[in-house]
């Protein structure tokens, strides 16, 4: 399946394929390096085991959503829209994996559970990204907030459920977007200036 040099991109990719279709519990390495026409000594070349290719393919999953977050974190505008927009992203982005490749997404629940880790970096970054727009906030006088980052923290704590993967059976359910609205409405007049 590799031609010329494997790398670990292509591991990745390979990963998430047999991932989908044999679910976690069964997944091996050896399946991966099967699946790559290669031995399973080049695939541990780039990940020494097979919890770290596990993180590898969790941690490749969450930095898929930061993308277009960091793009409107760095956006120029009034900050009460950047930070509306970024919550609508980040709940569009983890609701399209959820209900497009719900097999997928099955196994990266069971993945997460596991990459505490990564998930505690993840989750770190985020809060930082909703500072940084908090902060920009105070700055342009939108936002009354004596601490950005307990504001930021409890900005990504309020929609739960809205990011979080445990949550993801109700992302299909009718309303959930006027629930959204519902939470946002609340997390902005806790942070508008008075």
């Amino acid at each position: 399946m590799t031609d010329g040099v494997l790398t670990s991109e292509q591991i990745l990719t390979t990963a998430e394929e047999v991932l989908r279709r044999f679910g976690p519990a069964k997944t091996t390495v050896v399946d991966v390096a099967r699946a790559l026409s290669v031995s399973h000594g080049s695939v541990y070349r780039h990940f020494p085991s097979k919890a770290a290719l596990r993180e590898a393919v969790t941690q490749r999953w969450l930095d898929q959503a930061q993308g277009p977050l960091t793009t409107i974190v760095n956006e120029q505008g009034p900050a009460v829209a950047r930070l509306h927009n970024w919550l609508a992203v980040l709940f569009a982005a983890k609701r399209k994996k959820a209900l497009d490749d719900p097999e997928l997404f099955a196994t990266y629940m069971v993945l997460v559970s596991e990459a505490s880790d990564v998930i505690e970096r993840h989750v770190g970054e985020l809060v930082g990204q909703i500072e940084r727009i908090i902060a920009d906030g105070v700055r342009r006088r939108e936002f009354d907030v004596v601490e950005t980052g307990a504001a930021a923290r409890a900005v990504f704590d309020a929609m739960v459920r809205f990011h979080n993967p445990v949550h993801a059976a109700e992302w299909s359910e009718p309303g959930i977007e006027e629930a959204f609205d519902a939470v946002w409405s609340l997390v902005l007049s806790g942070l508008a200036r008075r």
